[in-house]
């Protein structure tokens, strides 16, 4: 039994990363851990995802002119990354490497056409003329000679395995419309050549194997639309240069009268293979759709379409599916469980199969198909009229009101999403429309995430709903860093003078402003532990003080209670260091330095409380501002130290981190004392009595 389970997006792709057989990704490998997936695009760049937060980790790009010729895989015994680009020029690098420009490189005599990483084997290199060597064994002479072994074939496909602690490669090619495989054993210097039995008429399109008791079963996908198998033995006494390996039907792609003309495939388990390409049925166009085969019992065990079309690739790791569906990577989970004749055909007692989550394309889903969709998935039916026209906007949503009111469904989140797609998509088409009261609704009263509703934040920054990115840059996990730069920049660029006129969330800054709510203020807390640029000169002449809307050194808020909330909302938002920074070292540098002033004033609040943490809800932490400190400095400094405006904020900065660093070190000399205090406590008899005078010199 096998069933397809629930889906995602991982990430969207770039314009030549979509639909067609010339266009999806260069290669899919998997990471250093269990969680993680490599990702090569057809051109210059590799990234390294956390699948189940949906997130880059890492991102490397060769320089413009270069081009990332093969897969990025890992080195699981270094941790390391190995690519090559311009077929020759290799690359290995470490995570914390930035430029690759600037990382190891090591120029071959031969072009590379896979490198295949093994857990316990270390990296193999396959040349394009079928030579291959341990990368151990080709960085000790980059520029040896490599073999030429296939002449004229071309090498079409290729997969290595660990037999009994050596490593194990297998790799097809063709020539002429004959297929050719060999296997090598590299430790043993031992090749295989086999030709595989020919069907006329037809041609090979993709290959796949597994190894088990030293038998390498081949899989061939042909354009028959069949599956051959064909099984090498590892142990070969025969001394034959080409030996014929005879083929044997796997599987039929037909069912019902509809056939599916495969691209791709991956095997699954000793029954199980899952198949992604058209299904074709007389009278009817044909559909994109990806599928799981029964090999046992030759039935179709389950499917799913896929209208936005695929590459035709298709990469299978951890119980998911990862494929091109339009313009994103699209992961699909699976379960298969062991094989029966009632499973197969369906029938097996009490058992049922999950619910299939089917993809939503969030960027083509039409309004009427919205309401045609929202009324298949939830229990609560929306009346025709219903429909998102101008004349029956209120009544739309008053009737989506009532839905979200009621429990939830399964894909109740994607379906939200869906709907909030929908109605961004109808603002895009009419500029008068925008329904900011529902949509701030929704967004306060769901779980959404940036992924489920893409355009939302866009369309908030065009019509400078700031309360709406506020609460997003709040809620959302998920916001790209463009569009987190894209929201500090607008807020940056906004007066006070229109900030005050909007209504704003001031939770996380009113206990630590001097904020006028209808003519009363609310004062700041007194300062616990103060500090002051006096520190450089005395560190205990620290003076304990109390000023509105300033901090203990005379340093008043620069900006608006409003526009603190605004980036304080920034400042909570999750991104990675590696994708902002480009983006801050586009910040005009007045605003870099309103933004640096901010970011001070708060460094200075923090510390003037003992537990350094800000009174209030949700208040922006110490780590929080240092982090950003730090990437604005990194992504501005030449910029800071030519503005005379900022090189005195800079060396105030200076002053007082120095000072904070010398009270902090007077602390650690404390802290020795008072250990030797316990220990003195820890002797004396407790029932004696005694006054002792201690001098702390």
């Amino acid at each position: 039994m096998a069933a397809l389970c629930e889906s995602f997006t991982l990430c969207g792709l770039g314009p030549g990363g979509g639909v067609g057989l010339d266009g999806g990704l260069l290669a899919l490998e998997p990471g250093p851990d269990r969680d993680h997936v490599l990702l090569t695009d057809r051109g210059r760049t590799a990234t390294l995802f956390k699948v189940s937060d949906q997130k880059p980790l890492g991102c490397w790009s060769a320089k413009h002119g270069q081009i990332i010729t093969c897969p990025v895989v890992c080195n699981f015994e270094t941790r390391e990354y190995i690519a090559v680009h311009d077929d020759k020029v290799l690359r290995i690098w470490k995570n914390t490497d930035v430029n690759l420009d600037k990382v190891f490189k090591a120029t071959l005599s031969a072009d590379v056409y896979r490198i295949h990483s093994l857990p316990k084997g270390g990296p193999v290199v396959l040349f394009k003329g079928g030579g291959v060597r341990t990368l151990d064994v080709l960085l000790e002479a980059p520029q040896q000679e490599i073999e030429n072994i296939i002449s004229d074939e071309v090498i079409k496909w290729s997969e290595a395995f660990m037999e009994r602690q050596q490593p194990v490669l297998i790799f097809a090619t063709e020539k002429n419309g004959d297929s050719f495989v060999y296997v090598q054993k590299l430790k043993m210097n031992d090749l295989h050549k086999y030709k595989l039995e020919r069907q006329e008429l037809s041609k090979a399109l993709s290959f796949t194997a597994y190894m088990k008791n030293q038998i390498i079963t081949l899989l061939c996908l042909s354009s028959n639309d069949s599956v051959y198998k064909f099984l090498i033995p590892l142990q070969q006494n025969t001394e034959e240069e080409e030996q014929i390996l005879p083929r044997s039907l796997l599987l039929n792609l037909s069912v019902s009268g509809s056939v599916l003309k495969g691209t791709s495939f991956v095997v699954l388990d000793k029954d199980h293979i899952a198949v992604l390409g058209s299904l074709a049925t007389a009278g009817e166009e044909s559909k994109e759709c990806l599928t799981i085969w029964n090999t046992k019992f030759q039935t179709l065990q389950t499917s799913k379409e896929l209208p936005l079309g695929t590459s035709g690739q298709i990469w299978c790791y951890e119980k998911k599916f990862f494929f091109t569906h339009g313009k994103v990577l699209t992961v699909v989970m699976y379960k298969c469980e062991t094989s029966s004749l009632a499973a197969a055909v369906g029938k097996l007692k009490d058992s049922q199969a999950p619910d299939v989550s089917s993809f939503v394309d969030w960027n083509t889903l039409g309004d009427e198909e919205l309401v045609i969709s929202f009324q298949s998935q939830q229990s609560v039916a929306l009346k025709p009229e219903s429909r998102m026209t101008d004349a029956s906007t209120t009544v739309f949503e008053n009737e989506l009101r009532q839905v979200m009111s009621k429990g939830q469904m399964p894909d109740f989140q994607a379906t939200i999403g869906c709907v909030v797609t929908a109605l961004i998509n109808r603002c895009k088409a009419n500029p008068k429309y925008y329904p900011r009261n529902f949509l701030l609704q929704i967004v306060q009263n769901q779980d959404l995430s940036y992924s489920l509703c893409p355009d939302l934040m866009v369309v908030a920054l065009e019509k400078k709903d700031l309360h709406l990115l506020q609460i997003c840059l709040q809620r959302f996990p998920d916001i790209p860093e463009e569009i987190t730069y894209a929201c500090l920049k607008a807020f940056l660029s906004i007066s006070d003078a229109y900030l005050q006129r909007i209504d704003l969330n001031l939770e996380s800054v009113i206990c630590y402003l001097d904020v006028e709510f209808n003519g009363k203020e609310v004062k700041t807390e007194i300062v616990e532990n103060g500090f002051s640029t006096e520190l450089e000169q005395d560190i205990w002449e620290t003076k304990i003080t109390k000023k509105h809307h300033g901090t203990s050194d005379g340093e008043s808020c620069p900006v608006g209670p409003q526009k603190a909330a605004l980036l304080n909302a920034v400042l909570h938002s999750a991104y990675s260091e590696t994708f902002l920074l480009p983006h801050l070292k586009n910040l005009p540098a007045q605003q870099a330095v309103l933004f640096l002033r901010y970011l001070y004033y708060l460094y200075v609040k923090c510390s003037e409380k003992i537990n350094t943490t800000l009174p209030g809800t949700c208040p922006p932490t110490v780590n929080q501002i240092m982090d950003w400190l730090c990437l604005l400095l990194d992504a501005q400094f030449s910029v800071m130290v030519m503005l005379p405006e900022a090189k005195e904020l800079l060396s105030k900065l200076h002053k007082f981190v120095r000072a904070q660093v010398r009270f902090y070190s007077e602390l650690n000399k404390i802290e020795g004392s008072l250990r030797e205090l316990q220990r003195l406590n820890h002797q004396k008899d407790p029932h004696t009595y005694s006054v002792e005078v201690l001098e702390l010199i």
